[in-house]
């Protein structure tokens, strides 16, 4: 059995807690009353429901880091080229005139260095 890094059980505490901030963050913008909604200001509802749902996604990605380094490898990989990809279809809708929020661009560079940086560390340590 292969010894996981010393890194990976502070950094699944993170992944975890943060989906889990995800989450209560995108139900409150997407399920919350008028004033919340407004509060999150120009959200692109793609990203905002695509962000809700990763969420959970961290969850599971926060668990298998904790218990398997295979499959909390494909799992980063998979939350982090799927982040990639929305961030550059949300950059795509702002250039061409689609209000957005610019919180929104830090979030998602977060989102996906995070989750790429683990998926790479684990890359290196399979």
């Amino acid at each position: 059995m292969h010894q996981s890094p010393s890194w990976v059980r502070p950094v699944a505490i993170v992944a975890a807690l943060f989906g889990i901030l995800t989450v209560f963050s995108g139900g409150t913008a997407l399920f919350g009353g008028s004033a919340a909604k407004a509060a999150f200001g120009d959200a692109v509802p793609l990203v905002l429901w695509f962000n809700f749902f990763a969420g959970f996604i961290y969850v599971l990605g926060a668990f298998t880091l904790n218990k398997s380094v295979f499959w909390a490898q494909r799992i980063a990989w998979l939350i982090g080229v799927c982040t990639l990809l929305v961030f550059v279809i949300l950059i795509a809708m702002a250039v061409t005139g689609t209000p957005f929020e610019w919180r929104t661009i830090g979030a998602m560079t977060l989102r996906s260095a995070f989750w790429l940086a683990i998926a790479i560390a684990l890359s290196k340590n399979a």
